[in-house]
């Protein structure tokens, strides 16, 4: 019968597992009192034998026996050894337990499709889990000493009432040499199969779900079956038990208290009786014990499986769910909450104590400032805050390390440091930025050292100048006084550097028909124009440079369409629809054959190209195109 003591155990108090030290029941005194009265006896025979009976020559030589055995006693891996034992047989005693069927699921499912109120309903559910607890209690016999003192026979069964005569004829009829407790499983699915035909069961979901329940009760069946099998293997128990019985053995010479007069190390002291050996026996010994009695619960033990018990209680639950519970349900009337979103239910003055509040959760009483509840709605700030302080993850690793915190990001209204440095082409707008898929990487020229380019003729009326919107500025870091300070540029849009003094290679003025002869395709990545809209600044050239050859011109578009203040250039009235248009990856830089090669190099009057007069370098840009 198991000992139970949870209840003694409820509160973590002074002394709680000191009561249980009193308790006899299952307790390791009662387990371990009969060896430690022989170990004691043995080692006071050997004291006795040593002090009054011996010689002295025989004194010497049994006091090297003892300084050997003491010596050497303590190679043996007892520790080591008894400690996984018990462990296997901890986690194997558990397993067991596990595998206890348990018919409380199979009852609840049998009762709930199993339809008929009438005589023959009722019999057949009965007859149902009758034959769910007897293959429980063949597997009972087989495995429990217990259960089979109390159904010594087959005959027992049927005198108790779990099976009936015919029943027994047809189990002990089948040619089988192996233990038949599956055989009432297969009798219950006949049985099932037999209530789904003639109606009783209403669909073939509920016939699966009580035929999985059905063999899932077979397999704890088949479990304890196979532990009751299987048993560790015997070479490590029998290994277990030399060792634990050699070194207690070495302990009854070799801590034999020795004549102080000799002077051997170690034996200062007589006591008589070795208390630490004696608690050393007490705790591996005891140990032992636990092993033995834990490798097989289905026996007699204080803490073994109440297999009886379970007998009693399967059998009677199962039956009651099936017979008297079937189709019975009170009468349903409001409850006490009805209407309530929050029911309380009442506490009584014992249990006032432990009422607690809901938990919440840990971060909810972080204490936020109100300046930094506000949402940021600067995104190229945020990404430059991003870049100042994560583009270095073991500088900002350090930092963290050191207690130091960045600061904030910037709030919406704040003035940011005045850059140094600033970029030699104009960012795109928020409203590039925030679509999906675009890149704010820098946009690069696609010749490194181009020549440079004096403004082409333009057609069309001058545009008329206008200010920046507050969505406009290409520079949202920047102050107004920050850009009022910059000084005015020149009439050039291009930044490039100098071109490399070098003179260009001759070319052959067309001759023939090829002079009149349109410029080629031209490569650009602006849009395609629709009918009666204006051609984009990047497609306009001048004839002359199409006569001169191909070439490539790299042009810079800004988001506004106005690229200089030089009137001839400015764009037509639909050239801002076209700019709008545009893909929110275009870069800008068009690829166009005849221009760069029309504007950077002139023919002289025999006809042969010349190289560009030297100009004075172009200025650097300002951080506002508009004025270039």
């Amino acid at each position: 019968m198991t000992v139970t003591y949870s209840r003694r155990v409820a509160d973590a108090r002074l002394g709680t597992f000191s009561h249980l030290l009193l308790r006899w029941r299952g307790s390791i005194y009662k387990l371990l009192y009969r060896e430690l009265l022989i170990f004691v006896l043995l080692y006071c025979a050997l004291s006795a034998l040593y002090r009054c009976i011996l010689s002295e020559p025989q004194r010497r030589l049994f006091e090297r026996l003892v300084l050997y055995c003491d010596r050497y006693a303590e190679l043996i891996p007892l520790s080591f050894v008894l400690g996984f034992y018990v462990a296997l047989v901890v986690s194997r005693w558990w397993g067991q337990f596990e595998s206890v069927p348990w018919p409380d699921r199979l009852g609840g499912l049998v009762s709930a499709h199993v339809q008929g109120a009438d005589e023959a309903g009722r019999l057949l559910r009965r007859s149902m889990m009758r034959y769910a607890n007897l293959s429980g209690v063949l597997i009972y016999r087989s495995v429990s000493t217990a259960v089979y003192k109390r159904f010594p026979s087959m005959e027992h069964l049927v005198q108790a009432g779990l099976m009936t005569a015919e029943e027994l004829k047809e189990l002990q009829a089948l040619p089988s040499p192996h233990s038949k407790f599956w055989v009432p499983c297969v009798w219950f699915g006949s049985l099932a199969q037999r209530a789904r035909q003639d109606g009783r069961i209403s669909n073939d979901v509920a016939l699966q779900a009580i035929l999985t329940e059905l063999n899932s009760l077979r397999t704890q069946c088949m479990k304890l079956y196979s532990y009751d099998w299987v048993s560790l293997p015997l070479v490590y128990t029998q290994v277990v038990t030399v060792a634990v019985y050699s070194f207690f053995l070495a302990c009854l010479i070799g801590r034999q208290f020795l004549a102080p007069a000799q002077g051997y190390p170690g034996h200062d002291l007589d006591l008589y009786l070795p208390v630490f050996t004696l608690l050393q026996f007490f705790f591996y010994a005891g140990w032992l014990k636990v092993a033995e009695q834990l490798i097989n619960p289905f026996g007699e033990d204080d803490d073994d499986f109440e297999t009886n018990w379970l007998v009693d209680r399967n059998l009677q639950v199962s039956l009651l769910s099936v017979d008297d519970m079937f189709d019975s349900v009170p009468v349903l009337e409001k409850d006490r909450f009805w209407g309530e979103s929050d029911p309380q239910p009442p506490y009584t003055a014992a249990s006032a104590a432990h009422r607690k509040p809901s938990f919440m959760g840990s971060a909810l009483d972080i204490s936020v400032p109100r300046e930094e509840m506000e949402f940021q709605s600067n995104l190229q700030q945020i990404k430059e805050h991003e870049e100042a302080h994560h583009s270095t993850p073991l500088l900002g690793g350090l930092v963290r390390l050191g207690g130091v915190h960045s600061p904030p990001p910037p709030r919406p209204g704040q003035r940011l440091a005045r850059r140094r440095t600033p970029p030699q082409f104009p960012l795109p707008s928020l409203g590039l930025l925030e679509r999906p898929g675009y890149y704010s990487c820098p946009q690069t020229p696609i010749h490194c050292a181009p020549p440079s380019l004096g403004p082409p003729p333009r057609r069309g009326p001058a545009p008329q100048p206008r200010g920046p919107g507050p969505t406009d500025t290409p520079f949202p870091w920047l102050s107004e006084e920050d850009e009022q300070s910059e000084p005015p540029p020149s009439s050039s849009s291009f930044c490039f550097p100098d071109p490399p003094e070098t003179t260009p290679p001759r070319l052959k003025p067309p001759q023939g028909p090829q002079s009149r002869r349109l410029p080629p395709p031209h490569l650009s990545l602006d849009p395609p124009l629709a009918e009666g809209q204006a051609e984009p600044p990047s497609a306009r050239g001048d004839g002359g440079a199409a006569e001169t050859g191909r070439s490539i011109t790299c042009t810079l578009a800004s988001n506004h369409g106005n690229g200089s203040n030089n009137p001839s250039r400015g764009p037509s009235p639909s050239q801002p629809e076209a700019n709008r248009q545009r893909s929110p990856n275009d870069s800008g830089i068009s690829l166009a054959e005849g221009d760069l090669l029309g504007r950077g190099t002139r023919r002289g009057a025999n006809g042969t190209v010349e190289p560009p007069p030297s100009t004075t370098p172009p200025p650097r840009c300002p951080p506002n195109p508009e004025r270039c």
